[in-house]
């Protein structure tokens, strides 16, 4: 039987003295982080197909990233996400199509251009990324505010050790 937080009580699988417990509690984080990941992927996608029913998730992490940057170069969109500069430079051509965002020249390079969210993708972003809010809400809302900032503050050491690392932030996403 688990508790509201997902977490395995059995004192079998936790239990143990020094680096058996250590190794314990590692496999549980992975085990727990990797459920995670998979239910965020499939939230992802659910989420980018109600901005459009086409959308692939990379397409929504770009238009996250920019919603929560601003214009934005594609050099620096590119490393924001982590991929090379053609596969963002293929979805952006796929957002543009659907009048999701816009390229306008860059004002302090004219050479180079700022992608944004239009308009119409803003609203989508919104209205999608409120949803994601309130969802959520839902699942935290017996969760004390305590332990909400506990968590929230061992993610975010989590994030920093990936960040010192060399990984993107992903601000926004």
């Amino acid at each position: 039987m688990s508790n509201p937080h997902g977490t395995d009580p059995d004192p079998a699988r936790t239990s143990g003295t020094g680096g058996d417990s250590a190794e314990q509690a590692v496999a549980d984080v992975e085990r727990q982080l990797s459920l995670l990941w998979r239910r965020a992927r499939s939230m992802s996608q659910q989420l980018s197909r109600q901005v459009h029913p086409e959308m692939e998730p990379a397409a929504y992490g770009l238009l996250s990233v920019l919603r929560a940057k601003g214009p934005i170069r594609l050099t620096e969109l590119a490393s924001c996400i982590g991929v090379g500069k053609p596969s963002v430079s293929r979805q952006v051509a796929f957002l543009e199509g659907l009048g999701l965002v816009s390229k306008q020249a860059d004002p302090l390079d004219g050479r180079a251009q700022a992608i944004s969210l239009t308009p119409q993708g803003e609203e989508k972003m919104h209205l999608v990324q409120d949803a994601r809010r309130e969802v959520f809400r839902e699942r935290l809302a017996e969760w004390p505010a305590t332990e909400l900032e506990a968590f929230a503050g061992y993610m975010a050491k989590l994030n920093a050790s990936y960040e010192r690392d060399g990984f993107p932030r992903d601000d926004g996403l």
